[in-house]
Parts: structure tokens; C-alpha cells; sequence
């Protein structure tokens, strides 16, 4: 006999789920784009939704994170809710954009399908490739169903090693997608590229991820991974040739490695800068020389998962903030009421109350109070600026320490290029007037996905490429990793109070 379902409407998805009665809510609302920073623990309050119709019990966690007239209105937390009878829930996170690639590259002779995959922390995104012309035939992106275990990878590896079936999981969410794009086709199918960081790296494919959970984060199996249709339970010829790309040591993964050579770092002469701002910041600078990387731990800031009012680049988010004449503008995404802030909005925010002396470089927020409005409702605190300073911090200070290891500075490169959806979306000055990146303005540009467009060039590559040496640099091991770390906390103590409004 199965067991007994409840009927679940999401709006404004129209969409509708069957649940087991009495169970929680957060798998399933998960693959509609509700996220669980904090890994369902019901700290964090970003997992937000609100009863239209039917009822849920309020729980201890939602009486913390919600004020009574909130609880009264039907707000409560989705990792929390046991769904026992019929519900419409308002859910307005669902919309997300996830950065793919458009660019399409030169066929280098092979025949048949592939398919590129970019297995990211929070999204996914794969493309199917005609193997002798370059062409992307097929598109399709979605979220990472392990967000229900925690926004970050630390999260992940201790649901992992609490005894979580993680593998299982982005196995079938992948799969599914290869499926999609290989529809009809699938006896054309040759080859699937995988790129991510370390942990996406070992979680599918099985590896232990253990050895990452403490000091020195080094795993002892960084190599790629070969798998044949029957591995992974895909409906794909049996010749089909899958495998996920090696990593480059400690948290830095095989999606710098697509990165270094999506911008051909280690062809050019003049070294290149290479920065995939997000949870895990990675970050690689070299030539055909020789190149070095290391991942700066910025937590969730940038993706504003970390954050009190923080939210991703969904309707509702204010996504940017400007200053012009003195007077303060935000953009809110989807032309709606502003209930929140994504990552490149909180990046302006602070830029812009900075340019405005109303955040004093040192973080602090000058009238003595502990937060500021951006937008009616709309709060930033005074733990959610410190939580920007430890992510700039971070990426900051990594750059600093590689551009030394080099024996050069900012101005030596011909290029900086900021990877990632995050490092496409921020506004360069607002990073600049923040100091997360110290480098001239000129230097610096948007490079889009360069982990799925390095996919795709590894995909229609005949032989490996060759590349020079690759050191990977532990950060923390290095003897000013601290000094440098706390200069960089604080805030450039000249903002140019003309930051672009866009």
C-alpha cells in the first residue's frame, strides 16, 4: 500500500507536487529554487514561504526567525514545514538565472555528440556540442539538488560524511539532464565533460571526502575520474566515453583548470589573472611560464547566502544600487516590491555608503547604530557588512599573496578576468571602491562561464592540452597569510563618490 501524498501548489510557478503526508517540505520545494543556506537547520531564515492557502504549524525555529505579525500572515521556514494537508505556498525564490556559455567554438575533427557540464555548488549548467563543427546544438541549467544539505561546501561535506547519499543524488539530477539533451539522438553520443571544484569533484564520484574536512584540505585523489553509461545508470551507448576533469589541488578544482584554459593562460606571454568569485573563491595567475592557484574561503557573502535579508538574483532582490548627486537609487529585479538583496546589490550597497561616509572604512557603520536601510524594507546589519569584509578579505588577500609569488603586481598583468555569475554581474568600480579586487580599472573584465566554455574546449580536444606547470599555493600555510588577511578586512579609506549608477 503507498503511502498517503499531499497536493502542493507553488505560486507564482503555478506549479504542483505530490508530498508524502508528514514530510518535510525541503526536498521537494528544493528543485524549485526555494534554497537552504544553512543546510536546513532553521538558523538562517533563507529558506522563507508563505501559506496561502491550507495550514502549517508554527515551529520553535519560525518563532525566532519571524515576528508574530509575520507568523500571523503564514510565513514560515521551509526546512522546518511538514506538509500534512493541502497547501499553495507562495515561494518567490524559484527564479534564477544560471550563467551557460553562448559562444561557440571550431570542430577539431571528431564526429558525433557531447555534452559539457559545468557542476557548480548552487547551479548547472550543460550544453550539447556537434563534435565536428563546435555548434552548441542544446542548452539546459538548473540547481544543484544538494542545496537542501547547506549553501557551501563545508556544509556538504559533513552531510556527506554524516552518512548522506550526495552522490546518488547529483548523479541522477546530471543524468537527467544529459537525457534532455540527448533525446532521440543518443546513439550519436560520444563524450561528456565534467568540470567543478573539488567537492562537486569527489561527491560524484564517490570519492571520500574526509580528507577535505580539516587542515591541510588536500585529497589524495585530485585525478579525473572515468566512468562507462552503466557506472552512473545513463541511457547511453556503452562506448560512450564520461569523465569528470582533475582538480588542481586542495579546494581549487577542475572549473579553474576549464577556466585557465577557456582565457589561455598558460599560452600567452604576459601573465593573466584568472578570479572565480563565489562561496569558494579560486583564483590563477600566470603565463606559459608557469601558473599559481589557490581557493580563498569567502563564504557565502557574495551570493548573499550569508546574509540577514539576503537572497539570490531572484524577483524582489535589489541587484543594484547607485549614487548619483548625492541621491541614492536601487534597481529591484523583476519590477516588483524590494523584499531582499543579492550579492552584486550588497557589493553596491556598501560601495555606495562608502562613497557616502555613512560606512567608515573600517566597517562600521558611522551614526553608531547596527544597521542602515537600503530600501524600505530592506536592511543591512552590521554583521552582514563584517560578513562582506571576510569575503573581500579572503579573495583580497589570495591575490595579493599569488601576485608575490609571481614577483609582480596588479599593473604587470595584461588582463584580469572575473569568472562565475557573481563576477559577471558586480559592478567593477563598486568592487573596486571595496577593495575586493586592487588592481586599475582598465585591467579588469566580465569572462562569463569560463568553467563550462573550457568544458567545451576540452570536449572537442584529440589530446590532452599542454599546459605549463600548475602550483597549487595553501594560503593559510603562508607566513603572512594573516597580516595580509586583516589589512585587506578593511575598506579603501578613499571611496570616489562618482560610482556609475546603472
Amino acid at each position: 500500500m503507498s503511502a498517503k501524498t499531499v497536493r502542493v501548489q507553488l505560486e507564482p510557478l503555478s506549479a504542483v507536487v505530490e508530498v508524502p503526508q508528514g514530510a518535510l517540505l525541503s526536498s521537494t520545494l528544493a528543485q524549485y529554487g526555494i534554497e537552504f543556506p544553512c543546510g536546513g537547520s532553521g538558523l538562517c531564515g533563507g529558506c522563507r514561504v508563505r501559506v496561502l492557502e491550507g495550514s502549517l504549524a508554527a515551529t520553535d525555529a519560525d518563532s525566532v526567525v519571524f515576528s508574530p505579525e509575520e507568523l500571523a500572515t503564514g510565513w514560515r521556514l521551509a526546512c522546518q514545514a511538514r506538509a500534512e494537508m493541502a497547501l499553495v505556498l507562495e515561494c518567490t525564490q524559484w527564479q534564477m538565472e544560471v550563467l551557460a556559455d553562448d559562444s561557440g567554438l571550431v570542430g577539431t575533427g571528431k564526429t558525433g555528440l557531447g555534452i559539457a557540464v559545468d557542476l557548480g555548488t548552487t547551479t548547472i549548467a550543460a550544453q550539447l556540442i556537434d563534435l565536428s563543427t563546435g555548434d552548441v546544438l542544446g542548452v539546459t541549467t538548473g540547481l544543484n539538488p544538494q542545496t537542501p544539505f547547506g549553501s557551501d561546501v563545508m556544509q556538504r561535506i559533513q552531510a556527506a560524511l554524516s552518512g548522506s547519499d550526495l552522490t546518488h543524488l547529483i548523479r541522477q539530477s546530471v543524468g537527467e539532464m544529459v537525457a534532455t539533451l540527448a533525446l532521440k539522438r543518443e546513439a550519436e553520443m560520444h563524450d561528456v565533460v565534467l568540470v567543478g571544484n573539488t567537492i562537486m569533484h569527489h561527491l560524484f564520484a564517490g570519492l571520500n571526502v574526509e580528507p577535505l574536512s580539516h587542515v591541510p584540505f588536500q585529497s589524495p585523489q585530485p585525478g579525473a575520474v572515468h566512468f562507462e553509461p552503466r557506472d552512473l545508470g545513463w541511457a547511453l551507448p556503452a562506448d560512450s566515453r564520461i569523465r569528470f576533469e582533475r582538480c588542481l589541488g586542495g579546494f581549487v578544482g577542475s572549473d579553474m583548470l576549464a577556466g585557465i584554459i577557456a582565457i589561455g593562460m598558460g599560452s600567452g606571454n604576459n601573465p593573466v589573472a584568472l578570479i572565480d568569485l563565489g562561496t569558494n573563491g579560486e583564483i590563477a595567475i600566470g603565463d606559459r611560464h608557469g601558473i599559481v592557484c589557490a581557493s580563498a574561503a569567502a563564504g557565502p557573502a557574495f551570493e548573499a547566502g550569508a546574509i540577514s535579508m539576503g537572497m539570490r538574483a531572484a524577483a524582489g532582490a535589489i541587484s543594484r544600487v547607485s549614487l548619483s548627486n548625492g541621491d541614492v537609487g536601487v534597481t529591484v529585479i523583476g519590477k516588483v516590491e524590494a523584499r531582499g538583496i543579492c550579492g552584486s546589490g550588497l557589493v553596491d550597497a556598501v560601495a555606495v555608503n562608502l562613497a557616502n561616509g555613512v560606512i567608515l572604512p573600517s566597517g562600521r557603520i558611522s551614526n553608531g547604530t547596527k544597521l542602515l536601510t537600503v530600501k524600505n524594507p530592506v536592511v543591512l546589519f552590521q554583521s552582514d557588512i563584517r560578513e562582506l569584509q571576510l569575503a573581500k578579505g579572503a579573495i583580497a588577500c589570495g591575490f595579493r599573496l599569488l601576485l608575490k609569488r609571481q614577483g609582480i603586481q596588479a599593473t604587470d598583468l595584461e588582463s584580469i578576468c572575473l569568472a562565475g555569475a557573481f563576477g559577471n554581474y558586480v559592478q567593477v568600480e563598486s568592487a573596486l571602491a571595496i577593495g575586493l579586487i586592487e588592481a586599475p580599472r582598465h585591467l579588469i573584465r566580465a569572462a562569463g562561464n569560463t568553467a563550462l566554455r573550457g568544458a567545451k574546449m576540452m570536449l572537442l580536444m584529440t589530446e590532452e592540452p599542454v599546459l605549463p606547470r600548475i602550483e597549487h599555493v595553501s594560503l593559510a600555510s603562508d607566513e603572512e597569510f594573516q597580516d595580509q588577511f586583516a589589512d585587506c578586512m578593511a575598506f579603501p579609506t578613499s571611496v570616489n563618490a562618482t560610482l556609475s549608477s546603472q
